[in-house]
């Protein structure tokens, strides 16, 4: 089991594929991503990594969370998230996770928080049908009608379906494709739709559903370090 990776949504547009068709995806930006804590079993009773994203203001972070990324030696994070994974899949703490960590073609389940709707009546909430428009009806074309029964049982079900509060809820959309990724740029293009608005802080995770391709990147794909890099070069000379 890997880590996943939060992502802000970026919107939607579309792409072609090898055969000319139009595609339609959500783009997601994964920018600064970076581990900033390990949980073990030994310490915590679980195996997991946190992770952060994004870059907050120091003057807007508290106390305890600046102690917390000074802990761990990375800048103040706009949003935090923990990821379940294997003892073997666990990352090194300040380590910084690509696009690239997904592979082309690969299934994935993507959790966000849907749009806000406010208070809504059961025609855009459940798609009723509605009354009739008339035959004596006058004021009841969009109300939901009989909500309960007679004097047995005298009440309304749990989980009727009735006007209310629509939208804002955390919802996970399984089994989605991604058409692909953008390492310069931090970019994950997913096939369809995406719960959440635009801006919105998305976490992705490889498929519950559906098996992990071979190539994909174990514990993660991992940004090759400037230190590293400059001594790479230093010996290529």
């Amino acid at each position: 089991m890997r880590s996943g990776v939060i992502a802000q949504k970026v919107g939607m547009t579309r792409v072609y594929n090898d055969a000319g068709e139009h595609v339609p995806v959500t783009v997601l930006r994964v920018e600064n991503l970076q581990v900033v804590a390990q949980r073990t079993q030994e310490k915590n009773g679980y195996t997991a990594v946190q992770l952060g994203v994004g870059l907050a203001k120091v003057k807007n972070t508290s106390k305890a969370m600046r102690g917390h990324f000074a802990k761990s030696s990375v800048e103040p994070k706009a949003k935090l998230a923990e990821f379940r994974v294997s003892p073997e899949n666990l990352i090194e703490v300040g380590a910084e996770i690509t696009a690239d960590h997904f592979v082309v073609g690969q299934k994935v389940d993507v959790t966000g928080t849907t749009t806000g709707k406010g208070f809504q009546g059961v025609i855009k909430r459940h798609h009723f049908g509605g009354g009739r428009a008339t035959h004596g009806n006058s004021v009841s074309h969009r109300t939901h009608g009989s909500t309960g029964q007679r004097q047995d049982p005298g009440k309304v079900f749990k989980g009727k379906k009735m006007a209310g509060h629509m939208g804002a809820t955390r919802v996970t959309t399984q089994n989605v494709e991604v058409v692909s990724t953008d390492i310069d740029r931090g970019l994950i293009l997913i096939r369809g739709a995406v719960p959440g608005t635009k801006g919105a802080w998305i976490l992705v995770r490889d498929a519950a559903k559906v098996e992990l391709p071979k190539d994909a990147p174990k514990p993660a794909a991992i940004r090759a370090k400037a230190d590293a890099k400059a001594e790479t070069v230093a010996e290529g000379a």
